[in-house]
């Protein structure tokens, strides 16, 4: 009798489908995955796959941009889980915040709307009907320089974190609407959404200096959407690739400390020979619940009812939405 995992294998090839999945799922999900990366390699490969079908093991948004990026697709999820992150903004959301802008005498034409990917797609829209660009932790800095080469206050969200990181790192004065007074916002650069990352929220100073208490040569690596601080004390901060990418490239003895999921943390020290030198940079288990929703019996079952004409948890997107937000990811694709 076959098992689930060999259930799965086989819809697979019956369906021709694709299945991808974020570095952050469990890892019986990633096994059994075609591909699995971030957020912008899963949607490059799962938008230009042959593939009709694709399964996207994630958050929600993430199948939404593989739909904005080849709508003719289907793309099914086994949970529509919903990204925190990506809640904590909406279109109406943007409109008020935009708003907020010009009651401060900054004209709609004077701002470059910068969405990180982890937003809804009608957010997306929003930003491509401004001429606006999506980016990822791994292209933020690549369009970043774009966005200030054009001379406009860059309105970045919904992560304050990374918002003010990038701003950081050029020495570009940011603020944060809703927590800076209306001076300092019009006085910013950088202009970010009060939104944020509530796993990499957990991140903090005190617990850098722990580690370098306790292993004075350790290394301390952090993701971009955790609080400016962290990522000052920090000696590397990176997307979830560029963090695998240099952690796979440390001395084989070096002690690092990594702020960022806890799956992912657990797999690279399995990736890297089971060491015991690979530390997660928390004093709590730092695992993203929505991304650890999805299970091989979730897996299983959507595409076990796509097969048989019932299909579920199918992600649609209005065509306009699909017009603009297509535009702005477009756009971070042709720059980066």
């Amino acid at each position: 009798m076959l098992d689930l995992k060999d259930k799965i294998k086989s819809l697979k090839k019956d369906l021709n489908a694709l299945i991808v999945a974020h570095y952050y799922q469990r890892d019986e999900i990633v096994e059994l995955a075609d591909f699995c990366g971030d957020s912008l390699e899963l949607a490059k490969r799962a938008s230009s796959a042959d593939n009709e079908l694709i399964v996207f093991c994630g958050v929600s948004f993430m199948g939404q941009s593989v739909k904005l990026l080849s709508p003719k697709k289907r793309v099914i999820m086994p949970r529509l889980a919903c990204c925190s992150m990506a809640r904590m903004i909406d279109s109406s959301y943007f409109d008020k915040s935009i708003a907020k802008l010009e009651s401060l005498g900054i004209e709609q034409s004077e701002i470059f709307p910068m969405t990180y990917i982890n937003s809804n797609a009608d957010v997306k829209a929003k930003v491509g009907k401004m001429n606006g660009v999506v980016c990822t932790s791994s292209n933020a800095a690549k369009i970043f320089d774009y966005a200030l080469s054009l001379n406009k206050k860059i309105f970045f969200m919904p992560d304050r974190c990374l918002g003010v990181n990038l701003a950081n790192k050029n020495h570009k004065k940011s603020s944060i609407l809703g927590l800076s007074s209306d001076k300092t916002i019009k006085e910013s650069e950088v202009i970010c959404y009060d939104g944020f990352c509530s796993i990499h929220q957990l991140f903090s100073v005190s617990d850098i200096e722990f580690y370098r208490e306790k292993y004075s040569d350790i290394i301390i690596v952090v993701h971009p959407e955790c609080d400016p601080k962290v990522v000052d004390k920090a000696d590397f901060s990176g997307s979830t690739s560029q963090i695998i990418s240099f952690v796979a490239n440390l001395p084989e003895n070096a002690k690092v400390a990594v702020g960022t999921e806890f799956n992912l943390v657990n797999r690279l020290t399995k990736q890297n020979g089971n060491k015991e030198n690979i530390f997660v940079l928390s004093s709590t288990k730092p695992e993203c619940p929505t991304m650890n929703e999805t299970s091989l019996e979730d897996l299983y079952n959507v595409m076990l009812s796509f097969k048989e004409d019932m299909p579920y948890n199918e992600v649609e997107v209005e065509s306009d939405v699909i017009e603009y937000g297509a535009r702005a990811l477009n756009k971070m694709l042709e720059l980066s």
